[in-house]
């Protein structure tokens, strides 16, 4: 195991030597014999710091680790090493020695959910891979604005995975721990913690490496659509793609009635319908709304029957009501969602449709043929933020 110096360790923790020192007095950190500081360290250090900004006076901090009722030795585990150190590279080092703009250097830590550091900041350990892919973007003459689409869609996504493990930690390991009689540090850096992340980790990968074979899959089938139809051996047909927006009625109310504890079996259950009708049918969730959700089809045909079926599946669940609106048209895709006017009709298309209700355009009309869909004339009709009178259809089931 590496060890560092006072001074070496002031660089990697990114915390003053003075006040690396401050902390020994105190007893938060004790250094070997050799007054030399593990990993383990610097994360202390980094994590008291933190205390310290959020008010927690470091003497009374010290008293308790030096009476025993509270330890940081949980940091020594090596689940936590996931809290990466300060490397002894600027971003202005970095960018002169891989040809990267030192603007997108600078984007790896901001896409990371961080302040936007300065070209003289270290970079930290767990940022380097990133240096390496931006290399290869900026020498295959990506455009930057696209490398930082990918950093930031993946920042978000992974900071929602965390977010989401970490509230699940909580409930499931610290709290029943706490209930128990234990204190939180002490089942911090349990053996099942250091297990339980790196099976975690393998199991992102693979799903990545799942969802990246639906996607491939998909290019795959247009650019070979494309070459049959060049050759006279396909007739491709082109549709635009429809979105889809299904509320639940009366989920505020709900919530307010029965509690939050209501609201989440109720989004529980809604999450299972809509993923297993969505994918059914060729289209997928792409954002949960708390009372609803988004959804986006590439034939406008099957997302009629998937909301169909989605508002029947609601119904047979004994949910509060559903109700959808379709829209189809361009849409553009930006960092994993869509926008665009197309996404705003169909949401204003949805707080028009009432419970049980699945409403959409002609344009989604136009594009349902064959998909056995049964539609009803609405009328013109007037949507808040929209110009012009839409006409709307209500669809069904034949018969």
């Amino acid at each position: 195991m590496d060890t560092y110096d006072l001074a070496e360790a002031a660089q990697r923790s990114g915390v003053s030597a003075d006040q690396l020192s401050g902390l020994v007095e105190l007893g938060i950190l004790t250094p070997d014999a050799d007054e030399r500081f593990t990993p383990g360290h610097l994360r202390r250090a980094g994590l008291v710091m933190s205390l310290a900004a959020a008010g927690i006076p470091l003497e009374g901090l010290g008293t308790a680790i030096r009476g025993g009722q509270l330890s940081l030795d949980f940091l020594d585990a090596p689940a936590f090493e996931r809290f990466s150190a300060f490397s002894g590279v600027t971003f202005a080092q970095m960018a002169e020695r891989s040809g990267v703009p030192v603007e997108l250097l600078l984007f790896i830590r901001e896409a990371a959910g961080s302040a936007t550091p300065v070209p003289d900041d270290r970079i930290r350990d767990e940022e380097l891979p990133y240096v390496e892919l931006l290399e290869m973007g900026v020498r295959a003459g990506f455009s930057q604005a696209a490398v930082q689409q990918l950093m930031r869609t993946q920042g978000d996504s992974l900071r929602r995975l965390a977010e989401t493990e970490s509230a699940i930690w909580n409930s499931e390991v610290i709290a029943p721990a706490i209930r128990a009689g234990k204190r939180p540090d002490e089942v911090l850096g349990i053996d099942f913690g250091d297990r339980g992340s790196v099976v975690i980790e393998r199991a992102v990968v693979a799903m990545y490496h799942l969802q990246q074979g639906r996607a491939w899959t998909s290019d795959i089938i247009a650019g070979l659509e494309i070459m049959l139809a060049g050759a006279g051996l396909h007739t491709r047909v082109d549709h635009p793609p429809a979105m889809c927006f299904l509320d639940i009625t009366g989920y505020t109310r709900l919530t307010q009635e029965q509690g939050d504890a209501a609201a989440a079996r109720l989004a529980e259950q809604l999450g299972r319908i809509v993923q297993r009708t969505s994918v059914k049918h060729g289209g997928r969730a792409l954002k949960w709304l708390g009372d609803g959700v988004m959804l986006h089809f590439p034939n406008p045909g099957q997302g009629v029957v998937a909301a169909l079926e989605m508002v029947a599946g609601v119904a047979d669940d004994g949910l509060p009501p559903a109700h959808v609106g379709l829209h189809a048209g361009p849409v553009i895709f930006q960092e994993g969602d869509y926008y665009g006017q197309t996404v705003n009709v169909a949401a204003r298309i949805a707080s028009y449709a009432q419970g049980g209700e699945v409403i959409v355009s002609q344009a989604v009309v136009d594009a349902s043929a064959g998909a056995g869909v049964a539609f009803r004339e609405v009328g013109p009709v007037e949507l808040k933020g929209v110009s012009g009178a839409i006409l709307l259809y209500a669809a069904s089931r034949p018969g």
